[in-house]
């Protein structure tokens, strides 16, 4: 093993305090864990520390003189870092597990809180969960995205640069069984590499080439959900292909009709699809969606209102659209480990979605904990990186006996 590969092995924890003896007491502490540790006082040390040590967690003291936590968390997000993050403050736990959603909103790996004054048994306590994702190799910045043009993209569909991954779904109940998988597109591109969903979608929505896409990815979805049929015996029968859908999508009113042809084409029926929208996408023609919506359950379709919970409206477009599922946004689910409002909040929509004969579905399943607190209060379906992280489609099968075997 090479001196770089065994540091690899060793974890390593940053702490950004503008407390030096607070610093120094935390590498104390976690010395007798094995870690390596580093501590400063200032922003930019902090920051050149990070860039060159790449370490695997970092504990972040919220109240700084020369830069504030959150605005430290916008940074950390900007460099797309993949280490642990532990925030601490001796702020009010209302404000520090706001920061700590800030965090998880900016898709940061989220650990989890300590209110100062802690112990070692705390830290200790933090540490020793689940490790942050495995570390990828960093990727080489894209062009900005001025330089990604509604040419590009038209071209990217056309030539099959949109290519989807697929993260599985699972019951709640004992044993997890397997439920369905979510289609989740992907641009990978020939001299930039990956480009983020966020990007190439809003400029399809803003170029009028939503519709195209959306066609590709249903196309795509539809041929792995017929292959899975073929592939996994009479338990696929029940399993259902997700699909996120634009508001731009709703502006034909023949859609419904469109997709019980395609289909037929891969030989499902349309209860084989759950189309998830946000509450955003459902209320930009109240009229015309509310008219399709339910023309879509009318011959079958699933219909799931995704990220429940984030916006203003959500009550009202469950009380008259006529959904069937409920998908919880992934940001409560993230901090239910360290959060009591989280948790709260959890549990209300889980009732509120039974009450209104809804299946509830959480994303963001990151930890054995968020997994047990799920099933203890009673949500159907969940899905996130402990469960599985999305996978092509050629690797489903595999993943499906690994997990058939260890059960």
């Amino acid at each position: 093993m090479t001196p770089s590969q065994q540091s690899e092995t060793i974890p390593r924890l940053l702490v950004l305090d503008d407390d030096p003896d607070i610093g120094q007491t935390v590498c104390s502490m976690v010395s007798s864990l094995g870690y390596q540790c580093q501590v400063t006082t200032l922003p930019d040390t902090f920051f050149e520390i990070l860039d060159t040590w790449q370490p695997t967690h970092i504990l972040l003291d919220l109240v700084m003189p020369a830069m504030d936590g959150v605005e430290v968390i916008r940074h950390l997000a900007e460099r797309h870092c993949d280490a642990g993050l532990i925030i601490s403050s001796g702020l009010g736990s209302r404000v520090i597990d706001a920061a700590g959603r800030a965090a998880s909103q900016h898709r940061l790996h989220m650990t989890g809180v300590l209110p100062k004054p802690f112990s070692i048994r705390d830290l200790r306590a933090l540490l020793g969960q689940q490790p942050p994702p495995s570390r990828q190799p960093r990727q080489a910045p894209v062009s900005p995205e001025q330089d990604i043009t509604p040419a590009m993209l038209a071209d990217a569909i056309d030539n099959d640069q949109i290519r989807l991954m697929y993260q599985p779904k699972v019951s709640c109940a004992e044993g997890n069984p397997v439920v369905g998988f979510e289609a989740l597109a992907r641009w990978r591109h020939p001299q930039w590499g990956p480009i983020a969903p966020d990007r190439f979608i809003r400029l399809a929505e803003r170029e009028g080439l939503i519709e195209p896409l959306t066609r590709k990815v249903v196309v795509q979805a539809c041929a792995a959900m017929a292959a899975l049929l073929r592939s996994g015996g009479a338990k696929a029968e029940h399993w259902t292909m997700a699909v996120n859908l634009s508001a731009s999508c709703l502006t034909r009113f023949d859609m419904a009709d469109k997709l019980v042809v395609l289909c037929r084409r891969y030989g499902l029926e349309p209860r084989h699809l759950t189309l998830e929208l946000t509450e955003t996408a459902a209320m930009e023609d109240g009229v015309l969606a509310l008219d399709l919506l339910t023309r879509l359950r009318m011959k079958g379709f699933q219909l799931a209102i995704d990220d429940f919970g984030v916006g203003y409206s959500s009550m009202v477009q469950l009380a008259k659209l006529p959904f069937s599922e409920l998908k919880l946004d992934k940001a409560f689910v993230i901090a239910a480990d360290h959060s009591r409002e989280a948790r709260t909040i959890i549990k209300s929509a889980v009732d509120l979605g039974h009450q209104l004969d809804l299946k509830v579905i959480a994303e963001g399943v990151e930890t054995d904990a968020a997994l047990a607190f799920l099933r203890e209060t009673g949500c159907d379906f969940m899905q996130g990186y402990y469960i599985a992280r999305p996978m092509e489609g050629e690797d489903i099968g595999g993943w499906l006996e690994d997990r058939e075997g260890r059960c």
